[in-house]
């Protein structure tokens, strides 16, 4: 598949880029996809949730009613679950939720997601990207140029770019990311992306192996 590269301001520059049949030509695997979406939103969860047990509550020990014969639930001390204000049963308490993936499979899947943008033609192409100042009015300029303002676009950078970033800091439906960080679930939650010229050997070096 071949796409047009385009200039900031929107406008063809004669170049096109081939796509790599080995990156965006695969036939998707939406388990893989699936199993790292997962993993990434599990190691982001932190994990710090906590309910007081029985034993953690402050409160007289002493038996309030009789075992048997009054006619409601058994119980003890004021503690107890069965009263409102008492513990928790089996309440939640600090666990980590991380867990690991093979590196291939998360190549799979990162490959899977790029494939699956490339056959919605969601792809745009970039020759290059340079902003003298941080300026939002700039990246909005950009995004409706390349006619993806509406588009929950993904820009992906060769290298970290200070004034790209702080450009499209304020711009909640526009994403930055470098090569070296890109991740299925960014790529699977923008509904496009935009790429630059120079990233496209970043990306066959990362999925060379």
């Amino acid at each position: 598949m071949e796409l047009n590269v385009y200039n900031i301001e929107g406008k063809e520059t004669g170049k096109k880029v081939t796509l790599n049949e080995a990156i965006f030509g695969i036939e998707p695997n939406d388990h893989a996809i699936y199993l790292d979406v997962k993993q990434h939103m599990a190691n982001r969860r932190q994990g710090t949730h906590k309910a007081k047990q029985r034993s953690e509550m402050s409160g007289s020990t002493r038996k309030l009613i009789r075992q048997k014969g009054g006619g409601g639930a058994r119980r003890g001390d004021i503690n107890s679950p069965v009263l409102v204000g008492g513990a928790r049963v089996f309440g939640p308490v600090p666990r980590d939720y991380s867990f690991k993936l093979n590196k291939k499979l998360k190549q799979l899947a990162r490959k899977s997601a790029l494939a699956y943008k490339a056959k919605a033609d969601a792809i745009v192409v970039v020759d290059a990207l340079q902003f003298e100042a941080p300026k939002t009015k700039s990246m909005i300029a950009l995004t409706e140029n390349l006619k993806v303002a509406d588009k929950k676009p993904l820009i992906i950078l060769s290298e970290a770019n200070k004034n790209v970033y702080l450009s499209a800091r304020n711009l909640k439906y526009i994403d930055v990311t470098t090569i070296s960080e890109l991740n299925t679930y960014k790529i699977l939650n923008a509904k496009s992306l935009v790429i630059l010229e120079a990233s496209f050997d970043g990306l066959d070096q990362i999925f060379k192996a």
